[in-house]
């Protein structure tokens, strides 16, 4: 009996979605005037694929800053989101693929639940996309393995059953305490020498090349 197809997950932000530029243009504008400083780009960059309420504790001046910057940051990307959230060239057309070829296909991601479906839905992949693992899914969020695992008990696959594609070195973390294949997303936000200090088991230049090596692991 031939294998089941392996399931592949995707990271949203970096991975499937080009929103780099709009984060970083939300984060800019929440530290606008706030008496702390805006972090840089690198150092953003640098906590990317983890919840956005850590991010921003990191550098707020007082515990009690957090929510009213998170709230800042919030309203901008309400705001702009249906403008700036796009799928990178090949996105769509890839996930589609490998979901008319049977593959259970799933997005485990930092964002919050409501605006990682909603990114989805824009995009063009909501028939496509089943099942969405997310900040707010479960108590730890990436590095830890527990939302990569969760992702695969809804789409009923174990670890070894799968792969895992991301853009940050939480979620090659992540992909690889749960056992899965986890595959880097070069096109994303993170350098080559960030990523491979991670160590996932892949590395990918292209969101294309997924097919191939999907192909080659089941």
């Amino acid at each position: 009996m031939p294998p089941r197809p392996i399931a592949v997950l995707f990271d949203l932000d970096g991975t499937l979605v080009d929103t780099i530029q709009f984060i970083l243009g939300s984060v800019r504008h929440t530290f606008e005037g706030y008496r702390g400083r805006c972090p840089t780009d690198a150092e953003w960059i640098a906590g990317i694929g983890t919840p956005l309420r850590a991010q921003l504790a990191e550098f707020a001046l007082r515990p009690e800053d957090v929510e009213p910057l998170l709230e800042r940051y919030r309203a901008h990307q309400r705001l702009h989101f249906d403008r700036l959230t796009r799928p990178y060239d090949g996105a769509v057309e890839v996930v589609r693929g490998l979901k008319d070829r049977g593959h259970p296909v799933g997005v485990v991601t930092a964002k919050l639940q409501e605006p990682a479906e909603r990114a989805v839905q824009l995009i063009g992949l909501g028939g496509c996309v089943d099942v969405v693992v997310s900040a707010d899914s479960c108590p730890r969020a990436k590095p830890h393995p527990d939302p990569v695992l969760l992702a695969l008990s809804r789409l009923g696959r174990g670890p070894g059953e799968a792969v895992f594609v991301g853009d940050s070195p939480h979620d090659i973390a992540a992909g690889n305490a749960a056992g899965a294949v986890s595959a880097a997303a070069l096109w994303g936000a993170c350098s080559r020498e960030v990523l491979v200090a991670a160590r996932p088991a892949h590395l990918l230049e292209r969101i294309g090349e997924v097919p191939g090596l999907v192909e080659r692991l089941g």
